[in-house]
């Protein structure tokens, strides 16, 4: 089932890079007493992934911290080294969006969130989505309907702030 306002996100272990290597994060821990935004696609160093969906975020960062949230992070069913890897390339790192790996897929499965399309490569990946969550409880909730990035692309979930 999916997730939708007003529900608690789901206990997950992400992982983020670091300078000893991949670091485990309680994702429940990490958003208590905070106003963070997650944004998840289907994978690192992908189309529209890296061409629309991670610059959107990159463009509106700044106006995410005007509006009083902690933290931008981007969420992807990849390992830790590819995501710190692709932080890198995308300039999203020195924008300050953080880039976590939900290498099991735990939390995406847990937001209901999981797919897979095997012809084309994609095997359980993250559907595209955006959303504001507030002590771990989601306040604004953007799951994409469509291909692309309309409404779960930084611009759109800024607005809806």
């Amino acid at each position: 089932m999916t997730i939708g306002f007003g529900d608690r996100l789901p206990a997950a272990t992400v992982l983020e890079m670091t300078e000893d290597g991949p670091k485990p994060v309680d994702l429940a821990e990490r958003l208590k007493g905070r106003r963070v935004v997650i944004f998840g696609l289907p994978g690192a160093f992908t189309g529209i992934c890296s061409t629309s969906h991670v610059p959107s975020f990159i463009r509106t960062r700044q106006g995410f911290a005007d509006k009083g949230v902690d933290e931008v992070i981007c969420l992807a069913v990849n390992d830790p080294f590819v995501m710190n890897a692709w932080g890198e390339a995308t300039g999203a790192t020195a924008a300050g969006i953080v880039m976590l790996a939900d290498a099991s897929g735990a939390f995406t499965k847990g937001i209901g969130m999981l797919f897979s399309i095997p012809e084309r490569g994609l095997i359980d990946r993250s559907r595209r989505y955006a959303l504001l969550a507030e002590d771990g409880v989601v306040k604004v909730w953007h799951p994409e309907p469509d291909r692309g990035c309309s409404i779960s692309g930084g611009e759109a979930l800024l607005e809806a702030i």
